[in-house]
């Protein structure tokens, strides 16, 4: 919610893609935000989203691979869809989120910072591994230690940020 605070255009075009519940959806909308995307391929997932957001102007929900979505976003809102898929799809994800991104578009969210002793879902990583990947496609990159985790997953998350414009964050 944070970052959400700090977009000034309420008509910013924003994505958030395998967005599970949504709950960044609400908060934008309560902040009268106007140009939401939620994107998942879970049709389970798509029609409780939908039934929650019936009548809201400014929302758009998508029962559709992230992989195969190709509009341009001013901003793309990452909460647990990264650590949701297998970490050979990483690099393909930086990849697409670059085609998603505006020319001054930004991508940022939380990603875990720790390694969990079970195969994933979810799948952790570490700042040097993220900092690779993304600095492959994006100019700006930037990783902080953030204090507004969830408390069960306080001191295991960084918050980013990354585009192709100087000072995201």
């Amino acid at each position: 919610c944070h970052f959400i605070d700090t977009i000034q255009d309420k008509n910013a075009a924003i994505l958030i893609p395998g967005c599970g519940n949504a709950y960044e959806a609400q908060y934008l909308l309560d902040q009268g935000f106007t140009n939401i995307t939620l994107l998942d391929i879970s049709e389970t997932a798509v029609t409780l989203i939908k039934e929650r957001f019936a009548g809201e102007e400014g929302i758009k929900v998508l029962n559709q691979d992230f992989f195969t979505h190709y509009t341009k976003y001013d901003f793309i809102l990452e909460q647990t869809f990264f650590c949701a898929l297998n970490p050979s799809l990483r690099k393909r994800y930086v990849e697409h989120m670059y085609e998603l991104l505006s020319p001054k578009g930004v991508l940022a969210g939380l990603l875990f910072d720790t390694f969990f002793e079970k195969d994933g879902p979810p799948f952790g990583g570490d700042e040097e591994e993220y900092m690779s990947l993304f600095s492959e496609k994006f100019d700006n990159v930037d990783f902080k230690a953030t204090t507004l985790s969830i408390p069960q997953r306080m001191g295991t998350e960084l918050f980013f940020s990354v585009s192709n414009i100087k000072s995201a964050i």
